[in-house]
């Protein structure tokens, strides 16, 4: 990499623009210093580039195979080692997961034609149990929206009605398991996008306990809260996806300890006996909740009660304030992250030299591709960063604390949290919305969702019942690293239902 000699004009531009005077001997130190620096720096971390595996077939659009529900970006053939417990199992991964080789666009046009030299973490750990990654799916645009319709590559489409919306971000990942040749996919989550695609679609999706699947490879928004995870027709397949994906990863900042993990596949039960179910109340009753929608989540917890379980109405008062806890976590994350070319300051781990260039010139000759509700998050986030120097940033993360321990307190008298996923069922595809109705749409969609992407609790979407012909989902929530006890109850839960 090639680091230019800096001269005295660009050293004083530079002190310029950060503000700063320098002395006049100050310069002429700076001036002697600098070029030596920066040729020391260019020799330290010189390194020879990598080259992707051979035999990775990649198809663009348009695609020879059928794409009703638009959840494909594009086709690839990336096959995996022996006879592992993927084998045979045909897995297409949300467009913000690297497979080396392969184009990677976050559902949008800003990053042009960046192509990942590294696997993710998620992507080498299925191959090497015997998967085959066949598709890259479509997702919202660079991840900010929750309804499914926001992407460059246009609407994912509900499987149950077409004229409906699949959800995001991840809603190809949803609606593509509607499709004959896919059987497990990958999401990711920061403020629900797992688990809203799956409860309008009818899947189930894991948003697993923060830093249980490792991050490496993917493209976030805040490291804080990203989180990724395995989504699927049952909760036996999404169980089995779990086993292989999670664990620690020493490439992963997000990742403080993992303890010691079950096997996620013996987590099944047909009988509930002995399980305590908290009701959430503020998870019910809405302003923007649909009363099929919370009628089907309380049936459902009449067929845990039925199977056994112990069920208690629990209130979490701080669940109303936790999406208005998430905002400036992410506007100031999201500000942050393109600052910095998605290059993850002060984090320790594996940062991706390629992406950091990507986004850097995408920044300098794509800005205008940056998507409405984006540009009015990057304009809020610069004010505060301007005018509170990433106070009020702060603030919002020693709230953090205060929020987890009250789910923690609740789940102390309960195993799981119940509620509805989302408040409504799939919404209809209208005309395209401007920066302002994307992010308020997307606000009201979120609003049960986006409380345990800043807990870090595992939340699992599990479909409990249609209403006019659309499905509904329940949300089970567990404590941290407990993710078996959630699968656990689903799987009664699921069997049950039929």
């Amino acid at each position: 990499m090639k680091i230019p000699s800096p001269s005295r004009s660009d050293i004083e531009a530079a002190a310029a623009r950060a503000g700063l005077e320098l002395s006049p001997s100050d310069l002429d130190g700076a001036c002697t210093l600098l070029p030596t620096l920066f040729s020391g720096i260019e020799m330290l971390i010189d390194a020879t580039p990598v080259t992707p595996p051979p035999g990775r077939a990649v198809r663009e659009r348009p695609l020879d195979e059928p794409d009703p529900l638009n959840a494909v970006v594009r086709r690839c053939r990336v096959t995996g080692e022996g006879r592992g417990p993927l084998a045979g199992k045909r897995i297409a991964v949300k467009d913000n997961v690297a497979i080396a080789g392969v184009p990677l666009t976050c559902g949008s046009r800003f990053l042009g034609h960046y192509v990942p030299e590294r696997d993710a973490t998620v992507v080498t750990r299925m191959l090497a149990a015997g998967a085959e990654i066949v598709a890259v799916l479509n997702m919202e645009n660079l991840a900010l929206t929750a309804r499914g319709d926001n992407s460059a590559f246009g609407p994912v489409l509900n499987p149950h009605d077409p004229a409906r919306l699949a959800g995001g971000s991840s809603g190809g990942s949803a609606a593509a398991l509607y499709y004959d040749d896919v059987d497990l996919t990958i999401g990711g989550d920061q403020g629900g996008s797992i688990r809203i695609p799956a409860s309008w679609c009818g899947v189930v999706g894991l948003k697993p306990t923060y830093g249980l699947v490792p991050y490496t490879g993917i493209v976030g928004i805040e490291p804080t809260i990203d989180h990724t995870g395995p989504m699927g027709r049952t909760v036996a397949d999404v169980a089995l996806l779990l086993d292989v994906i999670a664990g620690f990863d020493p490439a992963d900042p997000r990742q403080r300890t993992v303890p010691s993990l079950p096997r996620f596949t013996e987590a099944r039960a047909s009988r509930l006996d002995g399980v305590r179910v908290g009701v959430l109340s503020e998870g019910f009753d809405l302003a923007v909740s649909e009363a099929d929608v919370d009628a089907a989540v309380r049936a459902a917890v009449h067929d845990l009660a039925a199977l056994g379980a112990r069920v208690s109405e629990v209130s979490v008062p701080m669940h109303e304030i936790a999406g208005a806890l998430l905002l400036p976590m992410m506007i100031e994350g999201a500000t942050a992250w393109l600052a910095t070319n998605h290059a993850g300051l002060h984090l320790d781990g594996w940062h991706d030299p390629a992406l950091v260039r990507a986004v850097r010139t995408a920044r300098r000759e794509r800005s205008a591709e940056l998507p409405p509700n984006l540009k009015i998050v990057l304009a809020g986030g610069q004010l505060l960063a301007d005018d509170h120097g990433g106070e009020v940033y702060a603030r919002a993360q020693n709230r953090r604390p205060e929020l987890r321990a009250a789910y923690d307190a609740a789940l102390r008298d309960v195993d799981v949290l119940v509620l509805p996923t989302t408040p409504m069922k799939a919404e209809e595809l209208g005309p395209p919305r401007d920066g302002l109705g994307l992010i308020a749409a997307s606000s009201d969609v979120i609003i049960n969702t986006a409380a345990f992407d800043v807990t870090g609790h595992p939340a699992l979407s599990v479909p409990c019942g249609t209403s006019s012909g659309l499905p509904v989902g329940m949300m089970l929530v567990g404590r941290h690293f407990e993710d078996a006890t959630v699968l656990r109850i689903a799987s009664a839960y699921e069997q049950h239902r039929g």
